[in-house]
């Protein structure tokens, strides 16, 4: 055979092997994985595993006594198990073996669920306090998650006005995480403050906590949330143009209730009324919509217990999607990524 035949042959073979389609990138097909009091055994891991999730959240949670109190308390004598230092070596270690990979995400609640976005000094003084309070408590979770060899940790969670009141302070803290973690960093935005972070360029992951109004309708079917995705999707898709940054769901999931579109970030118990297909079809919207875009990550379910027994899905409206028939639906959609 001539040279120019071989030449033509291999021009061929790499002409058809460009316009072929390309292999799907694995998705982060996560959980967030809620701590208890106790340590956790391998019939725990077995249902995440069953859902062909491959990453877990990790949240050991540091507390804020009010809104005015600008000391965060972390890793105390009443911290439940699962969200010490011990605790979540145990439980990333347990899910490891199994072949999950993790998201350490220590985040902050405040009593009585006053909203983090909200957090804000009265004085310079309160701010040092707060500031270096909160440089320990991420900062050991660092290291941590560097000793453990955590793929991803997330810096914060939906921390709006500390954002955006002290630049030069995250600048900092993020300097000082790169130094004694070698993983991927996200922070996980609230829906309505993604677009303001200003350091997003200083990450790896633009993190979203996923709670976008999509529709007013008590069962909202998959179209009606597909439609409303249309008024944030194209925003969030100019952030991978600006940033050139992957997107990932730091959470995502519906209540299963009436209306449980309209307003997905509402937890408090004065919702009622049971609709599983109110979330099934809200979170199918959200596959639909996100899975097979090649400039999305994946995402956190929000929210995967280790004990599902006390669940009745009969009385559970709640955000967990165990027992639940949006279960059968993450499991197959997971199974396809």
């Amino acid at each position: 055979m001539s040279m120019k035949w071989i030449i033509k042959i291999l021009f061929l073979v790499l002409l058809n092997s460009c316009s072929m389609t390309p292999p799907a990138v694995e998705k982060i097909n996560g959980l967030s994985f809620v701590a208890s009091r106790d340590s956790i055994v391998e019939a725990h891991v077995e249902p995440v595993v069953d859902i062909n999730a491959n990453y877990a959240a990790i949240m050991p949670f540091g507390f804020i006594r009010d809104l005015n109190n600008p000391e965060v308390h972390y890793s105390w004598d009443r911290q439940w198990f699962g969200e010490t230092p011990e605790g979540v070596t145990q439980y990333v270690k347990a899910l490891n073996r199994s072949g999950i990979k993790i998201m350490l995400k220590p985040q902050l609640w405040i009593s009585h669920g006053q909203y983090t976005g909200q957090i804000e000094m009265n004085n310079e003084e309160d701010w040092h306090v707060f500031e270096e309070t909160y440089s320990s408590y991420i900062l050991g979770f660092a290291r941590l998650a560097e000793s453990l060899g955590i793929e991803i940790f997330c810096i914060g969670t939906e921390l709006d006005l500390f954002v955006q009141n002290r630049g030069i302070f995250w600048d900092k803290l993020i300097a000082e995480i790169r130094a004694v973690y070698s993983g991927k960093l996200t922070y996980a935005s609230n829906w309505d403050e993604y677009q303001r972070v200003p350091f997003w360029k200083d990450l790896d992951l633009i993190g979203i906590d996923a709670y976008f109004p999509l529709s007013e309708n008590k069962t909202p079917t998959v179209e009606d949330c597909r439609l409303g995705w249309r008024k944030f999707k194209p925003e969030i898709e100019k952030m991978v143009d600006i940033y050139k940054k992957p997107i990932l769901f730091t959470e995502f999931g519906y209540r299963s209730l009436d209306y449980a579109a309209r307003e997905p970030w509402r937890s408090d118990r004065s919702l009622l009324g049971v609709n599983h297909q109110a979330q099934t079809n809200a979170t199918q919207a959200l596959f639909e919509e996100f899975w097979d875009e090649p400039w999305f990550a994946g995402g956190f379910i929000w929210k995967w217990f280790h004990d599902s027994k006390w669940i009745n899905p009969d009385e559970n409206t709640r955000f967990t999607p165990q027992k639940k028939p949006a279960e059968a639906l993450i499991r197959e959609t997971f199974g396809s990524y």
